[in-house]
């Protein structure tokens, strides 16, 4: 019985193996029917032959990787492998984060110290940027058809892709790659008939362009946010707006605080500022007090107030504001929190 078993695993790991190089090769002959039909003079007049290169495209990219997913163990992986084995493997650090690499004819794999997949980076395409041409596919269906069913949820669905390609790219280090795929993704929400705004990909555009050293990008795309009404957690666009463009890295902290005035990147960034500048950060109590006349019985606001006493290391002073947060609410328990954490760091500072 066991010998059986062995033998029927054998069995399916070949054929899993013939499967994948099979997808593959089966997208090429899809994106050619699909390529024929389009250069067809009748058929390039509906809309459907347009859905189908799309389709074509989209298959196209999910080849390489196969039916692989993260988080697999290599046991798992090994049955969907087969016989493809690894042409090099090595060990590598990718942002202090330690990998198996194993490296295939269209992809490398990265596995992590318990065994399960973690990256999987496609490395030979089907055919070059498969999505844009899916997208150029989808746009020429709805110019002839803006009702074509289906065709919202393929660009949501590309949108996501191109999500995931970026975070792919933020994981090996490649910001500047993927600053790119996020940009790409927000196109493709933006599309019609989709019609989306992905303010998170336009950050992400932004905020990996910054990683990448390209300031002038990040401003592009962390400007279109701020345009667009979109703050990101804590108001951190104002922060992230006030390290690239430094001509207006007042006008851009100033705003923020007082919009956010419990950021943390924001306060800190107006108290370097202040210090750097000679202006002296007593300013930083000017629009705390304008705030703290129009909402007295606002507790945050003394919790702002002891953090930035902190910050300046005046703590007698912090734990007077952390303290009287309580007394403005009882129930609001950040004062105790705030105080807490100054003590504990002061006591790390001080062993």
């Amino acid at each position: 019985m066991k010998k059986i078993l062995i033998a029927l695993a054998i069995l399916a790991s070949a054929q899993f193996a013939d499967a994948q190089v099979k997808a593959v090769a089966d997208a090429q002959k899809a994106i050619d029917a699909a390529q024929a039909a389009a250069s067809n003079p009748k058929k390039a007049t509906k809309a459907a032959t347009w859905t189908a290169l799309g389709k074509a495209y989209v298959t196209a990219h999910e080849a390489p990787a196969g039916n692989l997913w993260g988080n697999a163990s290599k046991q798992e992986l090994a049955l969907m492998l087969g016989n493809e084995k690894p042409s090099s493997t090595s060990e590598v650090v990718i942002n202090g984060e330690q990998y198996t690499k194993e490296v295939y004819s269209s992809k490398t794999l990265y596995f992590r110290p318990n065994g399960q997949l973690g990256i999987i980076e496609v490395t030979k395409e089907v055919v070059a940027d498969p999505l844009s041409k899916a997208l150029e596919a989808y746009a020429k269906a709805a110019s002839i058809d803006a009702h074509t069913k289906g065709l919202a949820e393929a660009l949501d669905g590309i949108n996501q892709k191109y999500i995931n390609d970026a975070f792919t790219q933020y994981q090996l280090g490649n910001y500047a790659a993927g600053s790119q795929y996020f940009e790409k993704a927000a196109a493709a929400a933006a599309q019609a008939p989709l019609n989306k705004v992905d303010s998170m990909s336009v950050y992400n555009t932004g905020f990996l362009a910054q990683l990448a050293g390209d300031k002038a990008r990040a401003k592009t795309f962390f400007e279109k946010c701020y345009n667009m009404g979109y703050y990101s957690t804590d108001g951190e666009i104002f922060a992230k707006l006030a390290d690239v463009d430094p001509d207006n890295t007042k006008k851009y902290l100033e705003a923020g605080f007082s919009k956010f005035p419990s950021s943390q990147s924001i306060l800190i960034g107006l108290i370097n500022y202040y210090m750097s500048a000679g202006e002296g950060t007593d300013r930083l109590f000017e629009p705390l007090d304008a705030a703290k006349k129009n909402e007295p019985n606002n507790a945050s606001l003394y919790y702002v107030e002891g953090n930035i006493h902190t910050q300046l290391g005046e703590y007698d002073k912090a734990i007077e504001s952390y303290e009287y947060c309580t007394k403005v609410s009882p129930d609001y328990e950040f004062g105790f929190i705030g105080e807490g954490t100054m003590f504990y760091n002061r006591a790390v500072e001080l062993q």
